[in-house]
Protein backbone atom coordinates (compact mmCIF):
# COMPACT_ATOMS: atom_id res chain seq x y z
CA UNK A 1 0.00 0.00 0.00
CA UNK A 2 1.35 3.01 -0.72
CA UNK A 3 0.04 5.00 1.98
CA UNK A 4 -0.99 3.49 5.72
CA UNK A 5 -3.96 5.00 7.54
CA UNK A 6 -4.76 4.60 11.42
CA UNK A 7 -7.39 5.83 13.65
CA UNK A 8 -5.88 6.59 17.32
CA UNK A 9 -8.85 7.03 19.85
CA UNK A 10 -8.12 9.82 22.21
CA UNK A 11 -10.13 10.32 25.68
CA UNK A 12 -12.76 11.87 23.22
CA UNK A 13 -12.00 12.73 20.02
CA UNK A 14 -10.13 10.62 17.36
CA UNK A 15 -6.58 10.94 15.48
CA UNK A 16 -6.25 10.01 12.12
CA UNK A 17 -3.00 9.53 10.89
CA UNK A 18 -1.87 9.14 7.32
CA UNK A 19 1.69 7.75 6.59
CA UNK A 20 3.35 8.11 3.15
CA UNK A 21 4.65 4.22 2.11
CA UNK A 22 7.12 4.33 -0.49
CA UNK A 23 10.39 4.66 1.41
CA UNK A 24 12.35 2.73 -1.31
CA UNK A 25 10.81 5.48 -3.81
CA UNK A 26 11.71 8.07 -1.64
CA UNK A 27 7.97 8.69 -1.05
CA UNK A 28 7.12 10.14 -4.14
CA UNK A 29 3.68 11.26 -5.17
CA UNK A 30 2.27 8.87 -7.61
CA UNK A 31 -0.53 8.71 -9.07
CA UNK A 32 -1.85 5.86 -6.58
CA UNK A 33 -0.49 7.74 -3.49
CA UNK A 34 -2.05 10.96 -4.26
CA UNK A 35 -5.36 9.34 -4.89
CA UNK A 36 -5.08 7.54 -1.89
CA UNK A 37 -4.56 10.70 0.49
CA UNK A 38 -7.46 12.48 -1.23
CA UNK A 39 -10.10 9.45 -0.47
CA UNK A 40 -8.82 9.46 2.92
CA UNK A 41 -8.88 13.43 3.68
CA UNK A 42 -12.28 13.60 2.13
CA UNK A 43 -13.42 10.68 4.06
CA UNK A 44 -11.51 12.49 7.74
CA UNK A 45 -13.24 16.00 6.84
CA UNK A 46 -16.93 14.55 6.91
CA UNK A 47 -16.26 11.98 9.77
CA UNK A 48 -17.10 13.34 13.12
CA UNK A 49 -15.44 11.27 15.57
CA UNK A 50 -11.95 12.52 13.61
CA UNK A 51 -10.73 15.68 15.14
CA UNK A 52 -7.08 16.04 13.95
CA UNK A 53 -5.22 14.20 11.16
CA UNK A 54 -1.32 13.86 11.40
CA UNK A 55 0.95 13.69 8.25
CA UNK A 56 3.94 11.44 8.53
CA UNK A 57 6.08 8.93 6.20
CA UNK A 58 7.80 5.93 6.67
CA UNK A 59 11.68 5.41 6.52
CA UNK A 60 14.41 7.67 7.50
CA UNK A 61 15.55 9.07 4.00
CA UNK A 62 13.19 10.82 2.54
CA UNK A 63 9.90 12.22 3.88
CA UNK A 64 9.01 13.03 0.22
CA UNK A 65 11.00 14.03 -2.56
CA UNK A 66 8.04 15.22 -4.49
CA UNK A 67 6.06 14.10 -7.80
CA UNK A 68 6.71 10.79 -9.24
CA UNK A 69 8.81 12.00 -11.98
CA UNK A 70 8.64 8.27 -14.03
CA UNK A 71 5.42 8.75 -14.35
CA UNK A 72 5.27 12.33 -15.19
CA UNK A 73 8.19 11.16 -17.56
CA UNK A 74 5.21 8.41 -19.20
CA UNK A 75 3.00 10.85 -19.23
CA UNK A 76 5.22 13.39 -21.34
CA UNK A 77 5.26 10.74 -24.26
CA UNK A 78 1.95 9.76 -24.14
CA UNK A 79 -0.63 10.94 -27.14
CA UNK A 80 -2.10 13.43 -25.69
CA UNK A 81 0.74 14.83 -23.20
CA UNK A 82 -0.56 17.57 -21.36
CA UNK A 83 -3.89 16.15 -20.68
CA UNK A 84 -1.68 13.27 -19.26
CA UNK A 85 0.52 15.36 -17.57
CA UNK A 86 -2.64 17.76 -16.42
CA UNK A 87 -4.38 14.36 -14.72
CA UNK A 88 -1.24 13.57 -12.43
CA UNK A 89 -0.53 17.43 -11.56
CA UNK A 90 -4.16 18.03 -10.88
CA UNK A 91 -4.42 15.28 -8.53
CA UNK A 92 -1.49 16.47 -6.59
CA UNK A 93 -2.79 20.13 -6.31
CA UNK A 94 -6.10 19.07 -4.76
CA UNK A 95 -4.55 17.17 -2.42
CA UNK A 96 -2.75 20.03 -1.67
CA UNK A 97 -5.81 22.35 -1.53
CA UNK A 98 -7.48 20.18 0.60
CA UNK A 99 -4.94 20.38 2.93
CA UNK A 100 -4.95 24.10 2.88
CA UNK A 101 -8.77 24.36 3.58
CA UNK A 102 -8.98 21.31 6.17
CA UNK A 103 -11.58 21.89 8.31
CA UNK A 104 -9.91 20.24 11.11
CA UNK A 105 -6.23 20.91 12.39
CA UNK A 106 -3.87 19.22 9.94
CA UNK A 107 0.10 18.24 11.51
CA UNK A 108 2.46 17.48 8.97
CA UNK A 109 6.16 16.12 10.42
CA UNK A 110 8.57 16.02 7.71
CA UNK A 111 11.82 13.75 8.21
CA UNK A 112 14.88 13.62 5.64
CA UNK A 113 14.64 15.01 2.01
CA UNK A 114 11.28 17.37 1.78
CA UNK A 115 11.10 18.57 -1.88
CA UNK A 116 8.67 19.76 -4.32
CA UNK A 117 5.31 18.02 -3.85
CA UNK A 118 6.75 16.96 -0.16
CA UNK A 119 7.40 20.86 0.20
CA UNK A 120 3.35 21.35 -1.16
CA UNK A 121 2.28 19.11 2.00
CA UNK A 122 4.04 20.68 4.70
CA UNK A 123 3.47 24.62 3.35
CA UNK A 124 -0.31 23.07 3.52
CA UNK A 125 -0.42 21.82 6.49
CA UNK A 126 -1.69 24.11 9.90
CA UNK A 127 1.17 22.97 11.56
CA UNK A 128 4.33 22.27 10.40
CA UNK A 129 7.00 19.91 11.84
CA UNK A 130 10.50 18.75 10.88
CA UNK A 131 13.05 16.68 12.28
CA UNK A 132 17.02 17.61 12.16
CA UNK A 133 17.95 15.60 9.53
CA UNK A 134 15.14 17.06 7.26
CA UNK A 135 16.08 18.84 3.96
CA UNK A 136 14.23 21.33 1.95
CA UNK A 137 14.37 22.12 -1.67
CA UNK A 138 12.55 23.35 -4.57
CA UNK A 139 14.76 22.34 -7.50
CA UNK A 140 12.09 22.39 -10.52
CA UNK A 141 14.02 24.17 -12.45
CA UNK A 142 16.53 21.64 -12.91
CA UNK A 143 14.46 19.05 -14.69
CA UNK A 144 12.46 21.74 -17.26
CA UNK A 145 9.65 22.14 -14.63
CA UNK A 146 8.79 25.33 -12.35
CA UNK A 147 8.40 25.01 -8.20
CA UNK A 148 4.93 24.09 -7.80
CA UNK A 149 2.50 22.59 -5.48
CA UNK A 150 1.20 26.01 -4.27
CA UNK A 151 5.12 26.90 -4.44
CA UNK A 152 3.98 30.60 -5.92
CA UNK A 153 2.06 30.91 -2.49
CA UNK A 154 4.46 29.69 -0.51
CA UNK A 155 7.95 31.02 -2.14
CA UNK A 156 6.46 34.42 -2.06
CA UNK A 157 5.67 34.81 1.62
CA UNK A 158 9.48 34.10 2.75
CA UNK A 159 11.48 37.17 3.95
CA UNK A 160 13.29 38.89 1.45
CA UNK A 161 14.44 37.41 -2.05
CA UNK A 162 14.71 34.05 -0.43
CA UNK A 163 11.76 32.45 -2.51
CA UNK A 164 13.52 33.59 -5.34
CA UNK A 165 17.24 32.35 -4.55
CA UNK A 166 15.58 28.41 -3.75
CA UNK A 167 13.73 28.83 -7.28
CA UNK A 168 16.66 29.66 -9.00
CA UNK A 169 19.45 27.75 -7.44
CA UNK A 170 16.89 24.44 -6.18
CA UNK A 171 18.86 25.69 -2.64
CA UNK A 172 18.68 23.02 -0.08
CA UNK A 173 17.81 24.21 3.42
CA UNK A 174 18.85 22.31 6.25
CA UNK A 175 16.61 22.66 9.20
CA UNK A 176 17.96 25.47 11.42
CA UNK A 177 17.52 27.49 7.74
CA UNK A 178 13.80 26.13 7.29
CA UNK A 179 12.99 27.32 10.78
CA UNK A 180 15.04 30.93 10.46
CA UNK A 181 13.43 31.74 7.49
CA UNK A 182 9.34 30.27 8.37
CA UNK A 183 9.24 27.30 6.46
CA UNK A 184 8.36 24.81 9.33
CA UNK A 185 7.20 25.86 13.38
CA UNK A 186 9.36 23.39 15.47
CA UNK A 187 11.82 20.49 14.98
CA UNK A 188 10.95 17.74 17.11
CA UNK A 189 13.61 14.17 17.14
CA UNK A 190 11.92 11.92 14.96
CA UNK A 191 12.23 9.31 17.78
CA UNK A 192 9.80 11.56 19.86
CA UNK A 193 6.93 11.12 17.43
CA UNK A 194 5.33 8.06 18.92
CA UNK A 195 5.32 10.66 22.23
CA UNK A 196 3.62 12.99 21.05
CA UNK A 197 0.71 10.64 19.45
CA UNK A 198 0.69 9.94 22.82
CA UNK A 199 0.46 13.15 24.60
CA UNK A 200 -2.20 13.81 21.90
CA UNK A 201 -3.97 10.67 22.41
CA UNK A 202 -4.47 11.70 25.96
CA UNK A 203 -6.58 14.85 25.57
CA UNK A 204 -9.90 15.89 25.22
CA UNK A 205 -10.73 16.45 21.75
CA UNK A 206 -14.44 18.16 21.31
CA UNK A 207 -15.39 18.68 17.69
CA UNK A 208 -15.09 21.88 17.76
CA UNK A 209 -12.81 23.35 15.25
CA UNK A 210 -11.47 26.78 17.29
CA UNK A 211 -11.01 25.07 20.45
CA UNK A 212 -9.19 22.15 19.46
CA UNK A 213 -7.22 23.98 17.45
CA UNK A 214 -6.38 25.89 20.38
CA UNK A 215 -5.92 23.21 22.44
CA UNK A 216 -3.49 21.39 19.86
CA UNK A 217 -1.31 24.73 19.65
CA UNK A 218 -0.99 24.64 23.40
CA UNK A 219 0.40 21.32 23.36
CA UNK A 220 2.78 21.91 20.72
CA UNK A 221 3.99 24.78 22.28
CA UNK A 222 5.14 22.55 25.50
CA UNK A 223 6.45 19.82 22.68
CA UNK A 224 10.04 19.48 23.77
CA UNK A 225 11.60 20.66 20.78
CA UNK A 226 15.15 19.22 19.72
CA UNK A 227 17.91 20.33 21.65
CA UNK A 228 20.20 22.85 19.47
CA UNK A 229 22.91 20.62 19.73
CA UNK A 230 21.44 18.36 17.38
CA UNK A 231 21.13 20.87 14.95
CA UNK A 232 22.75 22.08 12.19
CA UNK A 233 24.41 25.50 11.83
CA UNK A 234 21.99 27.34 9.37
CA UNK A 235 23.86 28.21 6.05
CA UNK A 236 21.08 30.80 5.21
CA UNK A 237 22.63 32.78 8.02
CA UNK A 238 25.99 33.27 6.23
CA UNK A 239 24.62 34.34 2.87
CA UNK A 240 21.19 36.67 3.69
CA UNK A 241 22.52 39.65 3.34
CA UNK A 242 24.46 38.96 0.03
CA UNK A 243 21.04 37.34 -1.11
CA UNK A 244 19.40 40.07 -0.63
CA UNK A 245 22.19 42.36 -2.38
CA UNK A 246 21.99 40.01 -5.56
CA UNK A 247 18.70 39.15 -5.91
CA UNK A 248 17.25 42.56 -5.28
CA UNK A 249 14.42 43.82 -7.62
CA UNK A 250 15.88 44.04 -10.91
CA UNK A 251 15.65 42.18 -14.51
CA UNK A 252 16.29 38.67 -14.07
CA UNK A 253 19.17 38.54 -16.31
CA UNK A 254 20.72 40.82 -13.86
CA UNK A 255 19.58 38.96 -11.02
CA UNK A 256 21.61 36.11 -12.51
CA UNK A 257 24.45 37.58 -13.75
CA UNK A 258 25.24 39.01 -10.86
CA UNK A 259 24.52 35.75 -8.76
CA UNK A 260 27.07 33.50 -11.09
CA UNK A 261 29.43 36.39 -10.87
CA UNK A 262 29.99 36.46 -6.91
CA UNK A 263 32.91 35.32 -5.30
CA UNK A 264 33.00 31.73 -4.54
CA UNK A 265 31.81 30.63 -1.04
CA UNK A 266 31.44 27.25 1.02
CA UNK A 267 30.02 24.49 -0.09
CA UNK A 268 26.73 25.34 0.39
CA UNK A 269 26.89 28.61 -1.76
CA UNK A 270 28.95 26.86 -4.40
CA UNK A 271 26.05 23.93 -5.20
CA UNK A 272 23.78 26.36 -4.92
CA UNK A 273 25.64 28.09 -7.97
CA UNK A 274 25.67 25.14 -9.61
CA UNK A 275 22.23 24.46 -9.59
CA UNK A 276 21.62 27.95 -11.02
CA UNK A 277 24.02 27.39 -13.94
CA UNK A 278 22.29 23.82 -14.38
CA UNK A 279 18.92 25.38 -14.47
CA UNK A 280 16.48 25.04 -17.67
CA UNK A 281 16.25 29.03 -18.93
CA UNK A 282 12.79 28.52 -19.79
CA UNK A 283 12.07 27.20 -16.20
CA UNK A 284 14.28 30.52 -14.98
CA UNK A 285 11.35 32.75 -16.89
CA UNK A 286 8.79 30.81 -15.82
CA UNK A 287 9.70 31.32 -11.91
CA UNK A 288 10.23 35.04 -12.62
CA UNK A 289 6.72 35.57 -13.94
CA UNK A 290 5.00 32.69 -11.30
CA UNK A 291 6.19 34.96 -8.47
CA UNK A 292 4.80 37.57 -9.75
CA UNK A 293 1.61 36.99 -10.97
CA UNK A 294 0.92 34.88 -7.72
CA UNK A 295 1.60 38.31 -5.50
CA UNK A 296 -2.08 39.03 -7.18
CA UNK A 297 -3.84 35.77 -7.13
CA UNK A 298 -6.13 33.86 -4.45
CA UNK A 299 -4.97 30.15 -3.42
CA UNK A 300 -7.14 28.43 -5.76
CA UNK A 301 -6.48 30.79 -9.02
CA UNK A 302 -2.94 29.87 -7.83
CA UNK A 303 -3.05 26.52 -8.09
CA UNK A 304 -4.93 26.64 -11.51
CA UNK A 305 -2.61 28.76 -12.88
CA UNK A 306 0.25 26.09 -12.11
CA UNK A 307 -2.24 23.44 -13.21
CA UNK A 308 -2.06 25.26 -16.59
CA UNK A 309 1.67 25.58 -16.46
CA UNK A 310 2.41 22.18 -15.80
CA UNK A 311 -0.09 20.72 -18.58
CA UNK A 312 2.12 23.27 -21.10
CA UNK A 313 5.25 21.71 -19.87
CA UNK A 314 4.20 18.51 -20.67
CA UNK A 315 3.88 19.26 -24.61
CA UNK A 316 7.25 21.03 -24.82
CA UNK A 317 10.86 19.04 -24.88
CA UNK A 318 11.95 20.43 -21.61
CA UNK A 319 10.10 18.57 -19.02
CA UNK A 320 10.86 15.38 -21.01
CA UNK A 321 14.35 16.16 -21.43
CA UNK A 322 15.37 17.02 -18.05
CA UNK A 323 13.84 13.90 -16.56
CA UNK A 324 15.69 12.15 -19.46
CA UNK A 325 18.58 13.22 -18.04
CA UNK A 326 18.15 12.82 -13.97
CA UNK A 327 16.12 9.91 -13.56
CA UNK A 328 15.66 7.76 -16.80
CA UNK A 329 19.70 7.95 -18.64
CA UNK A 330 20.99 10.05 -15.56
CA UNK A 331 23.70 11.19 -17.38
CA UNK A 332 22.58 14.82 -16.13
CA UNK A 333 23.36 16.84 -19.12
CA UNK A 334 20.28 17.87 -20.46
CA UNK A 335 19.93 19.43 -23.94
CA UNK A 336 17.13 22.55 -23.14
CA UNK A 337 15.37 24.39 -25.95
CA UNK A 338 17.21 27.26 -25.35
CA UNK A 339 20.51 27.73 -24.40
CA UNK A 340 20.22 30.69 -21.96
CA UNK A 341 17.85 33.28 -20.64
CA UNK A 342 18.71 35.81 -23.81
CA UNK A 343 16.86 33.68 -25.93
CA UNK A 344 13.61 32.88 -24.10
CA UNK A 345 11.51 35.32 -25.74
CA UNK A 346 8.42 36.99 -23.23
CA UNK A 347 5.83 35.68 -25.84
CA UNK A 348 7.01 31.97 -25.12
CA UNK A 349 6.54 32.37 -21.28
CA UNK A 350 3.30 34.09 -21.89
CA UNK A 351 2.34 31.02 -23.25
CA UNK A 352 2.73 28.66 -20.48
CA UNK A 353 0.50 30.86 -18.73
CA UNK A 354 -2.70 29.99 -21.19
CA UNK A 355 -4.65 27.31 -20.02
CA UNK A 356 -5.18 24.67 -22.73
CA UNK A 357 -9.07 24.20 -21.98
CA UNK A 358 -11.55 26.61 -21.49
CA UNK A 359 -11.81 28.03 -18.12
CA UNK A 360 -14.92 26.32 -17.10
CA UNK A 361 -13.35 22.80 -18.10
CA UNK A 362 -10.44 23.28 -15.88
CA UNK A 363 -9.97 19.88 -13.87
CA UNK A 364 -9.59 22.31 -10.93
CA UNK A 365 -12.58 23.91 -11.66
CA UNK A 366 -14.71 22.55 -8.86
CA UNK A 367 -11.73 24.04 -6.21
Amino acid sequence: MSIQTREIPCRSGTLGILTLNSPDKLNALSTAMLTGLQTQLDAWAENDDICLVLITANGDRAFSAGIDLREVYQATRATAPSTAVADIFAREYRVDYTLHTFPKPVITLAQGITMGGGMGLLQASRYRLITPETVMAMPEATIGLFPDAGASWFLNRLPGSIGLFMGLTGARLNASDAMRVGLADLTLDRERQDELVERISEQYWTGEIAADDNRLFRLLNQTSEAHPSNLPDSELALYEQDIARLCRRDELSRVIARLLESPPGDDWWNACMDGLRRACPVSLGLLESQLAHGLQMSLKDIFRMELAMAANCGCHPDLQEGIRALVIDRDRHPTWSCRSLAEVSEATIEGYFEAPWPEQESPLTDL
